[in-house]
This record gives structure tokens, sequence and C-alpha cells, in this order.
């Protein structure tokens, strides 16, 4: 028993601790994560790169964004009214 939970903690991926963030709304960190990835994504595409080192910030922003928000950035971003700077 105490194998298997220490298995299964041991597969949990979560968003670390970042101390830009310190508070308990964790909104900004979402944010940032989410365009830290479309600039990673960006950045790679540009050189021919493999994009792997950007699961980072993708796994981070999942975890910490509702899903609504993330659908509705992405839509933004496609129709060209993305408010952020990617």
């Amino acid at each position: 028993m105490a194998e298997d939970i220490k298995l299964k903690l041991c597969r949990y991926k979560t968003a670390p601790f970042d101390s830009r963030f310190p508070n308990q709304n964790q909104t900004r960190n979402c944010w940032q994560n989410y365009l830290d990835f479309q600039r990673c994504q960006r950045a790679m595409a540009a050189r021919g790169a493999d994009a792997a080192p950007c699961q980072w910030y993708f796994r981070v922003y999942k975890s910490l964004c509702p899903t609504s928000w993330v659908t509705a950035w992405d839509e933004a971003r496609e129709e060209g009214t993305f408010p952020g700077k990617i």
C-alpha cells in the first residue's frame, strides 16, 4: 500500500512553487506560463528545433489555468485579438 502511494506521488505533476508569485491567487502565474509556452513554441519553430523543452510551461499552465480561460485565449490568438505580447 505504501509503495502504491509513493508511485502515485512520483507520477503526480503539478505546478511547483514560483517565488515570483508568492500569494494564493495564481492568476498571474497562470497567465505568465501560458505566455511563456506560446513564446517558447514560436522560438523553437523559428529555429527549427524540437519544442520538447516547452512542455514544462505547458504542464504548469494546464495545472493552474481553468480550461475556459485557455480556450478563450486560444480563440483570441487565432482571431488576432489576443491581448498578450507573444
